[in-house]
């Protein structure tokens, strides 16, 4: 059995056909999925679909994209949702410096918060990192020790290592099959039990689905790409990611 760790299940066809497409992930082998927030209203929603699908976990959280707009008491708001029956992370939360849409200041204002809320918790982090390597790596060294997963990773080795050594796991989706990734090189070279499997569904499709709307059944795809680059066979991938994201997100 695999576990999509990170699907937004209230976005594209999943919003509208739930069900069939959560039956045609488990025909492919997928038994569990994580359902991250990217704003109040997101977050309620993944906590709405856990409560009517056994097999999805919620997380809340405010995305940098939405920093700039998040509404007065939001950390409150959240801390209120995180006890929800369900709900296993504070995410997805983060920096985005390449499209910016949410002022830097404020990005790293409600990205510090929400760590905090998470540590206070006692949740783990999604943590959704664009451009901001250094500055996720400096962020996470003031909050040691630190427990989460960088969501759809697409740095560099030195920077997989480096979040490693913070503590947090290293999460891959449909770009580590791309023609022209460097992800590759960086599965090789990082151990199987600091890996997770994702879709970003609806977004990132992998090869050879690429262009299409994602969804959580195509992730074994990217298993099968880790099996691949690793040379282990497709069931030592899903055992340690299971296992791996189990233990992150404290699934029962």
């Amino acid at each position: 059995m695999l576990i999509d760790s990170h699907c937004h299940l209230y976005l594209g066809s999943s919003a509208k056909d739930l069900s069939n497409i959560i039956d045609h992930a488990k025909d492919n082998g997928v038994g569990k999925y994580v359902c991250p927030g990217i704003d109040i209203a997101t977050s309620k929603k993944s906590i709405e679909i856990a409560a009517n699908h056994d097999e999805v976990f919620a997380a809340v959280g405010i995305h940098p994209h939405d920093a700039k707009d998040a509404p007065d008491k939001y950390i409150e708001t959240l801390e209120n949702l995180a006890k929800e029956e369900n709900v296993v992370a504070i995410g997805e939360i983060g920096l985005d410096f390449y499209r910016n849409i949410s002022d830097p200041k404020i990005q790293f204002d409600v990205f510090r918060r929400q760590i905090e809320l998470a540590q206070r918790l006692d949740l783990p982090i999604i943590i959704h990192n664009r451009e901001a390597d250094e500055e996720i790596i400096n962020t996470l060294k003031d909050f040691q020790p630190v427990n989460g997963v960088a969501h759809c990773f697409s740095s560099d080795l030195e920077t997989a290592n480096v979040l490693m050594e913070l503590g947090l796991y290293i999460s891959f989706a449909g770009n580590l099959t791309y023609k022209k990734s460097g992800l590759p090189e960086v599965v090789k070279n990082i151990p199987l039990d600091r890996i997770l499997v994702e879709t970003d569904s609806p977004y990132l499709s992998p090869i050879p689905y690429r262009g299409k709307e994602n969804e959580p059944s195509r992730v074994s795809v990217v298993a099968e790409k880790i099996a691949e680059i690793k040379d282990v066979s497709f069931e030592e991938v899903a055992i340690a990611t299971r296992k791996n994201t189990e233990t992150l997100f404290n699934l029962n």
